[in-house]
């Protein structure tokens, strides 16, 4: 290369490297300190930050204190582009904050300085919120919609707002009444702890209302001049959103109340202390959905403004910055009928151990009631319950018996008892000599044989039971019924006296009585029932655990199939012919069987099934008492956690509640 070629790359050299430092004018430095004061507003921590006359520290807590009350909300917060001016740039700031479901966006202006080599922000609250001073944070408001109501078959009101009074002392109207005295009396009144109601309107505040206990309004027997005679006392009206009654589906639907310490922590900053919100069942799975979302304003206030300065100015010393409008939550439609579900409580109103009614409409799964008696103690046990179905499964034994080429007329044998692996099987107590020996099927399952069915166990397997059970639609996943529930678990494995035990609906086979009310209507319908309670589940509501959520010991959920599609090959959906066969021998445990006091429901004929089910290590050991039937269109399961027999236990209350339910 000659010496001028060389020359004039370095002249080029040096050209280029003088308008690089022409170039570097501080606009680098400034998006830098832009950047990164952006960055620590994402955080609201201002800490690492510099400024220009304002201390970092000061700065960070004042920062904290502005935007306390959108705790623990953050925002994202972008720097636009710069704008130039010697020593000093502006940039435009862009804000996004997530409100509830909506989001606020405005875009402020910060400034910086040079200071020798550095950039530094220059302190304005103006740059965090439009238009704030030096001495103002903001404050946020929140206001729920009403709830959304629970709805029931034909768009009954099964949860609505009805009115309630919430009773209590109220200090200012003590005067010199004495306040141990007046929340004593009243405590003893509406029946709450008299010492503990005391203790707490003593340490409540000179104007604190200090409610004793919420009272529907509708048919209470505390009146309004029983509360105003107690020096102090008052009752409130007010609204909630209520069942009929206070044990009415409770199960089911769940409860509303103050969010609990544990759901506020699950909610992920969406509840917060003191908010209303669903409590298990329905309530809690579609909270989202019936409560709607939250109206919300943000305003900025003088740090130091106090409610009673609000109070007692004429304008509002306040001014709105951003403000979202309620959405309403929108009702939740059920199939359950009112009349029924009541009938089906109070029919178990009597019962002591845990015990369910299920009634369900088999053409088309519509759950109509999922009762828990009172020995539930607020469990669901309808619909989540774990129980060997004993006898009840005869049903599904004899469908795999019908699919091995039997018929109602084919013969079996029914002997006094019979001997598996050590294991004697007997027939229940009371069992008649008429219908031992060589006995039509439908003879033997009207009278529950438990050996003509264990005997079968060399020609039905354990793989034909659960096949023949997923063929009635239980031992499945119900992914159209909204809503967690068991719906039974039959190994597909089993062998000796296990397999002997499952042929009579023990050993490890468990439904619920929504599953057994499911087997029953299966055969009423001519083929699998796909149960239904939520007609309207919200997309973005909590997925139902239809599988029945922890198993009880030693059992399983089955398989995610459905009805409609049984994932078993064997296990083809029932037929309409196989359905007819099995409710030929439904009906003759009505006509012939010990179902015989079912003859007098009224409407059309019953087909039944009665079950008992050993459970427990005593000795002589307690029984679960089941009964399942189908009458018209309509398929009912009762069970009784510790009952004796089926027949005499549940049958009567099958009996009452189909007679009634027909004159309804």
């Amino acid at each position: 290369m000659g010496n001028s070629k060389k020359l004039s790359l370095a002249i080029a050299g040096l050209i280029l490297g003088a308008s690089l430092v022409a170039c570097d004018d501080g606009r680098g430095g400034a998006e830098s300190a832009a950047k990164q004061f952006a960055s620590a507003l994402s955080t609201l921590d201002v800490g690492s930050v510099a400024f220009d006359g304002k201390d970092s520290g000061v700065a960070k807590q004042q920062v904290q204190d502005v935007f306390k009350a959108l705790e623990p909300d953050k925002p994202t917060v972008a720097a636009g582009e710069l704008t130039l001016d010697g020593d000093t740039a502006t940039v435009p700031l862009d804000y996004t904050w997530k409100i509830g479901t909506g989001e606020w966006k405005y875009t402020v202006s910060a400034e910086f300085t040079k200071s020798g080599d550095n950039w530094l922000a220059v302190w304005n609250p103006a740059a965090l919120v439009p238009g704030l001073a030096d001495n103002e944070i903001l404050s946020k408001g929140t206001q729920s919609p009403q709830r959304a109501d629970i709805l029931g078959a034909d768009d009954a009101k099964l949860v609505t707002y009805r009115p309630v009074v919430n009773v209590g002392i109220d200090r200012l109207l003590l005067g010199s009444a004495d306040a141990a005295a007046s929340a004593t009396k009243l405590a003893e009144l509406v029946g709450v702890d008299p010492a503990a109601y005391a203790q707490q309107v003593a340490a409540s505040g000179a104007e604190a209302f200090v409610r004793a206990i919420t009272l529907r309004d509708e048919g209470r027997t505390v009146t309004d001049a029983q509360i105003t005679a107690i020096p102090g006392a008052r009752a409130i009206p007010e609204a909630q959103p209520l069942a009929p009654s206070r044990t009415f589906a409770r199960a089911v639907l769940g409860t509303v109340g103050e969010a609990t310490a544990e759901q506020i922590e699950a909610s992920g900053g969406v509840l917060t202390a003191g908010d209303v919100t669903g409590i298990g069942g329905l309530q809690q799975q579609y909270d989202a959905q019936l409560r709607g979302t939250d109206a919300v304003v943000i305003r900025a206030q003088l740090a130091d403004l106090t409610r009673e300065q609000i109070q007692a100015a004429g304008t509002d010393p306040r001014r709105v910055v951003f403000e979202m409008a309620p959405t309403p939550g929108t009702p939740l439609k059920t199939t359950v009928d009112p009349n029924l579900q009541s009938l089906a409580e109070s029919t178990l109103a009597g019962v002591g151990p845990a015990s369910a009614i299920v009634a369900l409409r088999p053409s088309t799964g519509a759950v109509l009631a999922a009762a828990s008696g009172p020995g539930s103690n607020g469990y669901n046990t309808a619909m989540l319950g774990q129980y060997a179905p004993g006898s009840t499964f005869k049903i599904v034994d004899s469908l795999a018996m019908l699919r091995n080429g039997l018929t109602p007329d084919s013969k079996v044998e029914c002997t006094p008892t019979l001997t598996v692996d050590g294991r004697t099987f007997k027939n229940a107590e009371g069992y008649p000599e008429t219908s031992l020996g060589s006995v039509a099927l439908r003879d033997a399952f009207a009278h529950s044989c438990n050996t003509a069915f264990i005997a079968a166990r060399d020609t039905v397997t354990q793989a034909q039971l659960e096949a023949a059970a997923v063929a009635m639609g239980v031992a499945v996943e119900a992914p159209a019924l909204g809503a967690a529930a068991f719906l039974g678990s039959v190994p597909g494995e089993a062998a000796g006296t296990e397999h002997a035990a499952s042929m009579i609906g023990q050993g490890k086979v468990l439904l619920s009585p929504l599953a057994a009310a499911i087997m029953a209507g299966s055969v009423g319908k001519g083929s699998p029932v796909s149960p239904q309670l939520v007609l309207n589940p919200d997309a973005g509501a909590a997925a139902a655990d239809t599988s029945g959520g922890t198993t009880a010991e030693g059992a399983s959920p089955s398989s995610t199939v459905t009805p409609e599609a049984p994932a078993k090959a064997s296990g083809q959906p029932i037929t309409a012919a196989e359905a007819a066969a099995l409710s030929d021998m439904m009906r003759a445990v009505v006509t012939s069987g010990h179902a015989g006091f079912l003859t007098t429901v009224p409407g059309a004929p019953v087909g039944a099934k009665t079950g008992t089910a050993e459970f427990g290590k005593e000795n002589p050991p307690k029984t679960h008492a089941w009964i399942v039937a189908v009458h018209g269109d309509l398929a009912v399961a009762v069970f009784v956690e510790d009952g004796g027999l089926g027949a005499t236990t549940s049958g009567p209350l099958l009996k009452q509640f189909l007679t009634a339910a027909a004159a309804g």
